[in-house]
């Protein structure tokens, strides 16, 4: 389990840009990296195209999943958002939870976006620190 997740500015950036983007849909995408410590973000398109739910197409995942493994990378995340709230998982995030990963939640906080980590084990969610790191 990942008690902390490091990553960059630019990776929050990333994400947030991406959220932003996408709104007023929920957004996704994937976070690649080694242990608890993100390398890359993966913006990906919410094949759902819905304000309350996010799929990630099978034929983008898999290249993502590719793009990993060709530089050494494993899935340390999924990141996505909650549009209208909640600050937290759904009980669909927690139903729907597939990967051993960290799963971030960007939610509007006021009139800017902001974003919680959280560990799913079956129905048990754990809070995730996310920690911002100078750039290695």
């Amino acid at each position: 389990m990942i008690t902390t997740l490091f990553m960059q500015h630019v990776h929050w950036v990333t994400m947030r840009r991406h959220v932003m983007r996408e709104s007023p849909l929920e957004a996704c995408g994937l976070l690649a990296g080694i242990e608890d410590r993100v390398k890359s973000v993966l913006p990906l398109h919410n094949a759902a195209q819905s304000r309350v739910l996010f799929r990630i197409d099978p034929q983008a995942q898999y290249e993502a999943f590719q793009w990993m493994e060709a530089n050494e990378l494993d899935l340390v995340g999924i990141f996505h958002s909650h549009p209208k709230g909640p600050d937290t998982v759904s009980e669909r995030d927690i139903a729907e939870a597939a990967y051993p990963v960290v799963s971030v939640v960007w939610s509007r906080n006021g009139k800017d976006w902001d974003a919680r980590g959280f560990w799913i084990a079956g129905e048990r969610v754990t809070r995730v620190s996310l920690q911002i790191i100078p750039a290695e």
